[in-house]
């Protein structure tokens, strides 16, 4: 009985891997039809709770709800793989699917990039001009032509925002107050020449090491989004900052352009709508979570001195400059589609 026993169970076994394989190769026999899982790694250097964060959690959501858990997004914050520029290098090597740069550190794969580091370039109040042209005007279709040129494809033009100079010590409440300070820079050349003609002393240190840096009295201070800074707990070492806004950042996710193409058309689709759905949703809480980081700096003690128009006017004169220094290495095609969107009466092309 006991053999008996046995061999039904082998044989309802047997069955069952039968039927499991018939399934599996449907109507044709020999090709499975069964659809594989796209699965998609996401790394980014940003802090939890953070603007571009949510904005990237909002893009899984939605990819894998469009696609009814055909595409996996897997993400990892906070610089868990390194910083932007070693897991955008990943990403270029075709080793990593997607990764997130700010657009000073992507000056280290196109110069082109250095063009939203040039001091002033936008203001706030011609964000959505600035939006509308990277999501649907010549400006996108600009930087995408100059991105699949290294092997990456633009999926979402983030809302960095514009940076502020803030110290660990010294009170900063003018631009005469920068002087001697030694700061956190990115790599970006533009930058590092910003804060050489304020007077200060740039040190390119990897945005992972920088809360240490600025603990241990390495660098003075740093210039960075307020919402940025709070997130990442950098509001514990500084004492004073300004709203000097020199220049606006972006944080772009890029996509492995060989990957890219080798996606079916609905699946790129799916990743496209979903990008541009997640970036309204990201930008639409940007502003509130930098006004909730300003009042949470205010709560630590932290000095906020608020630029007078005359005083602005002093930052901008003094760089200037910067823009003929690198007049050789950005495209003026760029840079004017870029100063296209500063205007009241700008209509998306």
């Amino acid at each position: 009985m006991l053999k008996a026993g046995m061999k039904m169970i082998c044989l309802a076994a047997l069955l069952a891997g039968l039927v499991a394989c018939s399934s599996d190769e449907g109507e044709q026999g020999s090709e499975a039809t069964v659809p594989q899982i796209v699965k998609i790694r996401l790394a980014h250097p940003m802090a939890p709770g953070n603007n571009v964060t949510l904005g990237y959690e909002k893009f899984k959501e939605l990819v894998e709800a469009e696609s009814q858990g055909g595409i996996e997004v897997q993400i990892f914050g906070n610089a868990m793989l390194g910083s932007d520029r070693v897991t955008m290098e990943s990403v270029q090597q075709g080793s990593l699917e997607m990764a997130s740069s700010s657009s000073p550190n992507m000056a280290n794969f196109s110069k082109e990039f250095l063009a939203f580091d040039l001091p002033y370039i936008t203001r706030p109040q011609y964000q959505e001009n600035l939006y509308v042209a990277l999501d649907k005007g010549k400006l996108g279709r600009y930087l995408d032509a100059e991105s699949v040129k290294i092997g990456l494809r633009p999926i979402m033009y983030s809302e960095y925002g514009y940076r502020n100079f803030c110290s660990t010590g010294k009170l900063i409440a003018t631009m005469a107050d920068l002087k001697g300070l030694k700061i956190r820079t990115t790599d970006s050349p533009v930058e590092i020449a910003v804060a050489t003609d304020l007077g200060m002393n740039p040190a390119p240190i990897a945005w992972g090491e920088t809360y240490t840096a600025l603990q241990q009295g390495t660098v003075d201070g740093e210039g960075n989004t307020f919402s940025l800074l709070n997130d990442a707990k950098h509001s514990e070492v500084l004492t004073s900052a300004i709203d000097s806004q020199h220049n606006y950042s972006l944080h772009i996710l890029m996509m492995n352009e060989e990957f890219f193409q080798a996606l079916s058309p609905v699946n790129q689709k799916i990743i496209s709508d979903a990008a541009l759905k997640a970036l309204a949703y990201q930008r639409n809480i940007s502003a509130d979570l930098e006004k909730a980081a300003t009042q949470a700096f205010l709560d630590r003690g932290i000095t906020i001195t608020r630029l007078s128009a005359t005083e602005r006017q002093k930052f901008e004169d003094a760089t200037r400059p910067v823009w003929g220094r690198f007049k050789d290495s950005i495209s003026l095609k760029l840079v004017g589609l870029i100063q296209e969107t500063q205007r009241d009466d700008y209509t998306v092309k």
